[in-house]
Order: C-alpha cells, then structure tokens, then sequence
C-alpha cells in the first residue's frame, strides 16, 4: 500500500490545510505517515509564532514520525478569537486538532514558550491522549509574579518597558487574546516528559534585573519537572530561547527518544 493509500485508509488529515472546530477555522499541517504503535507528534509554537516558525523540525521529524502543527486561534491563518481567551479554551481547540489529526493514536506534545505552558496545563487532564511531553523554554509557571517582583514599579527605562509590556501581554492584549495566569503544575502522571531549558542567558541586555529573571526562568524550568514522575531536565548550553533553532538536532534527539519511550 502506498503512503497516499495509507493515509486515505486511515482517514487522517494530510498536508495543510483549514479545518472546523467548535464552528472556528483553525489551519492544520500533518507530514510523515503514522507508524506501527509510535503516538503522533504535535508541535505547538510560541506565543506570536505560527505552524510556519516550526516547519523545519516539522520537517526533520517527519522523516520517521507522524507530525502535526496548528496555528492557535489569533496566530498564523487561523481565526481570531472572538473575545478573552483562557486555558480552557485554548485546551477545546487542542482536544480538536488531536481528534481530526490523531484519531484513535496517542500523540507526544512538543511545545516551545507559551505553548509549552499550554500542553503542561493540558496533558493532566487528558492522560488518555497524551503519553509524552517535550517542553522547550516552556513560559514559567509562574511567570507573572516573577516579572512584577523581578523588576520592581519603581524600574525606569527598558526595564520598566519590558515589565509594562510583559504584563500587558499576560492580561490578553497578545495575537491570540489569551489572558496567562500563574498556576501550580499539576502532574500527568508516569509518562515520559523532558524539560529543556536555554542555556546562553540573554537577559543580560538588562543587568540590575536580568540575574534576578533568568534565575525565576530557571526556577519555573524546575517546576515543569513536576509534571511527571519520569520527567529529565537538559540545558541547551548553546541556546536562547529559541531552542529548536538555536540547537535543532538537540530539540529533534530528545523528541525522539520521548516519542520512543511513549511507544513503549
């Protein structure tokens, strides 16, 4: 059976393209056929990133894996949301996407910033889906109070811009009007989980508070260890934040070996 053949048996969404959840278009892209017992891969990107900022490791992944990658609401082609949006419904999109581009497979979530924050929220209460976890510089846990007492009202300068404007962004004024808000990481249970964290620390464009911040960056990465009973912390020693672009074939090895023991 070709590999066309196969995906038409199956039934699974190929290619990229729009399709409907909850009466909203949300743009899918699915490579790679689906392998014997391995869960399906999806990719979620970063807070103002869309599907295409991951297509490269979408790419490379696909080579031996079933890939999957959407634009949230507000990002890339998909619709904008109609109003304030929460976890929970960031979370009804997600169900969706799983269900057209997975079917009855489990899948590993790989997910980067603001994303990662999204499927730690998630894989706790949808352990039935989700059997792997791979966060990349996932936004902290606690990212609000980490910003208002990491820089202080009393900051000036670019400082104080970056504090205006990070809490700004956590009140919803962002592409995908989702309003963030700290939380307690909840555990997902046993499954196989990986926290990669940046390693070039490049808050020090502002050095009386940069210290201060990667420090509660490095504290939230910790915390993401909490999802899992199986969880490993890697330090990109050679990245920033983008970690998939910084240091690809890092990001591809670990998302590989998670997609692996999930298979298990």
């Amino acid at each position: 059976m070709t590999s066309v053949a196969r995906k038409a048996a199956d039934g699974l969404l190929s290619g990229t393209r729009k399709i409907k959840i909850d009466g909203r278009s949300v743009n899918v892209s699915c490579s790679g056929n689906p392998m014997n017992r391995k869960p399906v891969i999806v990719l979620l990107p970063g807070l103002g990133d869309g599907l295409e900022k991951m297509a490269g490791l979408q790419k490379t992944l696909s080579e031996n894996n079933r890939v999957c990658s959407y634009d949230r609401l507000g990002e890339g082609a998909s619709d904008q949301p109609d109003g304030p949006q929460t976890f929970a419904d960031t979370g009804k999109i997600l169900t969706g996407v799983i269900d057209r581009v997975a079917g009855h497979r489990p899948v590993v979530l790989a997910a980067h910033s603001l994303g990662g924050m999204i499927a730690a929220r998630y894989a706790p209460d949808h352990r039935r889906e989700v059997k792997g976890l791979v966060l990349m510089d996932a936004t902290s846990p606690t990212s609000v109070a980490d910003i208002s007492s990491g820089i202080p009202e009393s900051a000036t300068g670019p400082a104080a811009e970056l504090r205006e404007q990070t809490l700004q962004v956590d009140q919803g004024n962002n592409p995908e009007k989702l309003i963030i808000t700290d939380g307690k990481v909840r555990s997902a249970g046993n499954i196989p989980a990986a926290v990669i964290q940046h390693g070039k620390k490049y808050l020090a464009a502002f050095p009386e508070y940069g210290p201060r911040l990667e420090e509660d960056w490095a504290k939230g990465q910790r915390e993401w260890l909490a999802i899992s009973r199986r969880s490993k912390l890697i330090t990109a020693t050679s990245s920033e934040h983008y970690i998939y672009l910084d240091q690809p074939e890092l990001a591809v090895k670990t998302i590989q070996r998670v997609t692996s023991q999930a298979a298990r």
